[in-house]
């Protein structure tokens, strides 16, 4: 199968039409109305490929990755105009009106939950089979709740809408309702999604697909057993490997789409514009010309160099084994065009090459970016199993050897780790070490209840505020906009 892109097409009253590279295409309507786009099959999986667009290009990765890891003790960001908003990611001075939050994580969101309502509520009276109105439905409520469970990591409860019909003045949701409209949408939907491999093209939504954001969402809610158990359905199906791909391949573009037996879900990016992952971008120190960290990464006059630079800690990179081969990723020393080796280790100036790209164009490298690996499914069971226990059983140490044999680390054992905290303490690192400029360091911290204390820790005071910092603040447009709809406390 081919990898597919979904695009967003204007179209005159369309609600956010979509159209795709060949296995995808459908005829943007131009009107949104019951009467004709819903009640076709093409008109319905319009709206449906619409709310995949906005779960797929919820703005551009590098959104994706910086707002979950400036505010960590992961990474860091200097220069350019995009240093200004970072620098209030970075301080935990950001407040209501920092553009980011409602243009890159609300928005975008909310546009997918706007479709997938209008995909529900319109598919019993499409002219289709009952089967793929089965599916339809079901892959549009766990767009929705995969929506919603973004919107929650972020915000906290949010508004609940389920129908394009409610007012537009909404109250925000409790926490219970929150936690339970999520796993009971996602729950009831999985019989009628296909089995990982057997969907119609890469990028829509599997039952693998629909269990791992069962099992992120439930293991963010401290949810042990029911995350565990939805990881577990996730091995069962025998289908995801970490076994593949050596790890400085296993995000490379000749190796994306449907047979990386470890992606679960990315968000799909090409090296065209619009459709590209920016983050090499940003991430490639000034006047570099090649590192032999990197050998295979050869850069091009058509790429670009932003100003902004995106940097990783020092004292984070330092606490990797010299060993460990994810480590092969990371830049600390690099040829400049003088021919110079310029070592930015020290300074918190080491760099990602996560997404390296040789077909880069301007700003765009054609990397998917990772929301749902398996390695991340295998760590999430370890971790819930070892939350269920006073002393880690077994298979937690079978889970995260997976991880380090392939990093080319030496097993973790109990004596390494022969209590809950101990190994708390290991899966942590692992996660970190892993996991390097995928969007996932706040939510580890904030799981493990680290969040605040880490920032303090490196000399961030704002992060100890009135505030309850370890939620972003409902954005002030939506809080003008929406009567019923309170700030988070202190903002």
């Amino acid at each position: 199968m081919k990898k597919i892109f979904i695009y967003i097409i204007p179209a005159l009253l369309l609600l956010g039409s979509s159209a795709c590279e060949k296995d995808l295409d459908v005829t943007p309507y131009s009107e949104y109305a019951p009467g004709n786009v819903l009640t076709t099959e093409s008109g319905i999986k319009s709206l449906l490929f619409s709310a995949y667009a906005q779960q797929q290009t919820q703005q551009n990765s590098r959104f994706v990755i910086n707002n979950s890891e400036m505010c960590t003790d992961m990474a860091f960001n200097s220069g350019g105009a995009e240093n200004g908003q970072l620098v209030e990611i970075i301080n935990f001075t950001w407040d209501a009106n920092l553009g980011t939050f409602q243009a890159d994580i609300w928005a975008p969101n909310y546009r997918c939950i706007r479709d997938a309502n209008g995909v529900i509520e319109n598919i019993d009276n499409v002219n289709t089979t009952d089967d793929n109105k089965k599916l339809y439905k079901a892959e549009a409520r766990v767009l929705r709740a995969y929506s919603y469970a973004t919107l929650y990591s972020f915000f906290g409860p949010v508004p609940l809408r389920t129908s394009t019909s409610q007012p537009g003045d909404l109250a925000r949701a409790t926490d219970q309702e929150m936690k339970d409209f999520i796993a009971s949408e996602i729950t009831a939907s999985i019989p009628d999604l296909p089995d990982p491999g057997k969907e119609e093209a890469f990028g829509r939504f599997n039952k693998g697909v629909a269990y791992a954001i069962l099992a992120k969402f439930y293991l963010n809610t401290k949810q042990w057993q029911k995350s565990a158990d939805a990881c577990q359905a996730i091995m069962d199906f025998n289908y995801y490997s970490t076994t593949q791909y050596a790890f400085k391949d296993l995000f490379r573009v000749e190796n994306e789409g449907m047979s990386n037996k470890e992606m679960i879900l990315v968000l799909p990016c090409k090296n065209e514009v619009d459709f590209g992952n920016w983050f090499m971008a940003g991430a490639l120190p000034a006047g570099f010309k090649r590192t032999d960290q990197v050998p295979d990464f050869i850069y091009q006059s058509t790429m670009s160099n932003f100003a902004t630079q995106y940097r990783l800690r020092t004292a984070f990179v330092n606490t990797m084994d010299p060993a460990d081969k994810r480590r092969n990723l990371i830049c600390t020393s690099y040829i400049n065009n003088a021919g110079n080796t310029v070592n930015i280790l020290d300074g918190d100036n080491a760099r990602s090459f996560k997404y390296w790209d040789n077909t880069t164009i301007g700003n765009n490298s054609g990397n998917d970016v990772p929301i749902y690996r398996y390695a991340d499914i295998l760590l999430s069971r370890a971790e819930a199993l070892n939350e269920l226990s006073s002393t880690p059983p077994q298979e937690c140490f079978t889970l995260i050897n997976q991880i380090r044999t392939r990093a080319g680390l030496p097993n973790l054992s109990s004596t390494d780790a022969p209590d809950q905290k101990s190994f708390r303490e290991a899966i942590f690192k692992e996660r970190g070490w892993e996991f390097i400029s995928e969007g996932k360091r706040r939510e580890d911290l904030i799981r493990q209840g680290t969040f605040i204390s880490s920032a303090l820790a490196r000399g961030i005071p704002a992060a100890q505020a009135t505030t309850d910092r370890v939620l972003f603040p409902i954005p002030q447009s939506e809080i003008q906009a929406n009567k019923l709809c309170e700030q988070n406390p202190g903002y």
